[in-house]
């Protein structure tokens, strides 16, 4: 039997290829009895016990309950020790902060949520997350965190984990956001942009992998997450989907970035309070106008009135619908994706927005492009962009960095860091 020493120092033997593909098909579901993992490998009876009996000294799998019989005794089935770890997601929106726990298997098990203005800066930011998750950890304290996922609205540099010339988040241009996370938990930690966990999220929900997705948050800014065949599409310097800074032609909007006619300065949600304001104190009747006169009137109220009938906040989801449905076309034509989940706090709205941005699409796309799109809402669960983080996490460890660690037992930030 291969040696502890021998797996961690040795090269990539076949032994150990063999113990990590039957690792993950256990924790895939894929085979999970020996019998089914060795129809799966090609490895012989004898082979597949002995790298069994290693990966549960290991402490990767476990006995499960037995299987259907084939005629003789029935197999017992392994189990993939989901229990060991903890995955800790920090979903950083603009006006808001959620995070939570997850083990292993993805399974969220508690999360927090709390109203912050990303503007603040890194320090407090990263402070006040730290604190919701402490809050959590404590109830487990014994379990070791594996990795940690952090989102973030605006481009990240997956590669270092730093922003980069977020045009929401003054002070967060290069900040290294990884160093406070690894300091705290020793383990991997992984940043990447907030639509992108989301676009992760639907993989995970429609148990997809090779999906072809673009998932276009619209909530206070605009964002989108593209999916080629299940893998994340980036971009060279972390900035593709970022369609909020798209030209909207004819405009001549202040953007938040300094620029003008940005598509999140059209469509945007705060673009939307903002006309909704105006609109309102030129005269315009609303049920919204109460709270716009105080100040205090959020894209949430007005996704909601337009769902009740209001004809300020329908004419206003509509707008933002037929513009944000322009650039997603443009989008279709050169992406080609089989479905478009529109999610964000303009969900809400539902087929308002929905069924404007359906004749944009179609109207402006290709057939070919077209032919087979499915465009809908998405579940508008907040514990979405949770979810796709604990989806990222499980990529990088098990897909990706698996191999560098699993001797130890658990990753450490060294074994487990984002290739270049």
């Amino acid at each position: 039997m291969t040696t502890d020493s021998t797996l961690r120092f040795g090269a990539q033997t076949d032994e150990v290829t063999s113990l990590l593909r039957i690792v993950n098909l256990v924790r895939t579901g894929e085979a999970t009895t020996r019998p089914e993992i060795g129809k799966v490998t090609g490895l012989g009876r004898g082979v597949v016990s002995q790298r069994v009996d290693q990966a549960i000294q290991m402490g990767f799998l476990g006995d499960g309950e037995f299987g259907a019989s084939s005629g003789g005794r029935a197999p017992r089935t392994l189990r993939f020790r989901a229990e060991r770890g903890r995955i800790v997601i920090c979903a950083l929106g603009a006006a808001h902060m959620r995070v939570g726990v997850a083990a292993l298997d993805g399974d969220i098990l508690e999360h927090r949520h709390r109203t912050w203005d990303i503007a603040q800066g890194p320090e407090k930011t990263i402070d006040a997350a730290m604190s919701l998750i402490d809050d959590i950890l404590k109830k487990d304290a014994e379990v070791p965190v594996w990795g940690v996922v952090v989102g973030l609205p605006g481009p990240v540099d997956f590669a270092s984990g730093q922003p980069v010339a977020p045009p929401i988040m003054p002070g967060w241009n290069g900040y290294d956001v990884r160093a406070p996370f690894e300091e705290r938990f020793n383990a991997p930690v992984w940043v990447d942009n907030d639509s992108n966990l989301l676009a992760l999220g639907e993989r995970a929900r429609r148990r997809d992998a090779l999906v072809d997705l673009i998932y276009c948050k619209i909530g206070s800014g605009v964002g989108a997450g593209l999916l080629s065949k299940g893998r994340i599409h980036r971009g060279a310097n972390g900035a593709a989907g970022d369609i909020g800074h798209v030209r909207v032609s004819d405009s001549d909007a202040q953007c938040r970035c300094g620029k003008i006619g940005c598509l999140e300065a059209v469509a945007g949600g705060w673009a939307l309070v903002r006309d909704a304001e105006q609109a309102i104190k030129e005269g315009a009747g609303s049920s919204l106008a109460p709270k716009a006169k105080k100040g205090a009137l959020t894209l949430e109220d007005i996704t909601l009135a337009a769902h009740d009938g209001d004809p300020l906040a329908i004419t206003l989801i509509q707008k933002s619908a037929r513009v944000a449905g322009e650039t997603i076309s443009a989008l279709v034509n050169m992406f080609n994706p089989g479905v478009i989940v529109i999610g964000g706090a303009i969900a809400s709205a539902g087929e308002v927005f929905l069924a404007e941005v359906r004749q944009r699409v179609y109207e402006l796309s290709l057939p070919l492009a077209t032919r087979d799109l499915t465009i809908t809402l998405s579940v508008n669960d907040e514990r979405e962009p949770l979810r796709g983080g604990a989806e990222l996490a499980r990529e990088q460890l098990f897909d990706v960095t698996f191999p560098r660690w699993f001797a130890e037992g658990r990753p450490s930030p060294e074994r487990a860091a984002v290739p270049a």
